[in-house]
């Protein structure tokens, strides 16, 4: 059966049109350079920082259960797709290279303004 039409080939019309909040938003790509955010106003008149390019990440090392802020050197591999860490594009689940050693993004900076990271045993 075809999609949104009757057995007898009549359309079925949307009972209303979207409404701002439920459109999608602009895909934000967070790219290793200095850093550049954006504030944007969301529902409920609250404020949300995003993360357009960032340099420094939060780490967090498990053994000693201590976190240090520190500089990104560089992206190494992107496990949703290998382009982006040629790209240096920062995405949850990237592995990165810092001054302290090889770091997994654990949160979504794109949507949350910062970068946070937990260490990756070599």
């Amino acid at each position: 059966m075809r999609k949104g039409k009757k057995i007898t080939g009549g359309r079925y019309h949307a009972a209303r049109k979207s409404k701002k909040y439920e459109l999608p938003g602009i895909p934000r790509i967070v790219k290793l350079k200095a850093r550049k955010a954006k504030v944007l106003k969301v529902r409920g008149g609250n404020k949300k920082i995003v993360l357009l390019s960032e340099e420094y990440a939060n780490i967090f090392n498990p053994s000693t259960k201590k976190a240090k802020k520190a500089k990104i050197v560089n992206v190494v591999e992107t496990q949703a797709n290998r382009f982006l860490a040629r790209q240096n594009v920062l995405i949850k689940g990237a592995v990165i290279d810092t001054e302290l050693g090889k770091a997994k993004i654990t949160n979504r900076p794109s949507q949350e303004g910062t970068i946070n990271a937990i260490l990756v045993k070599e």
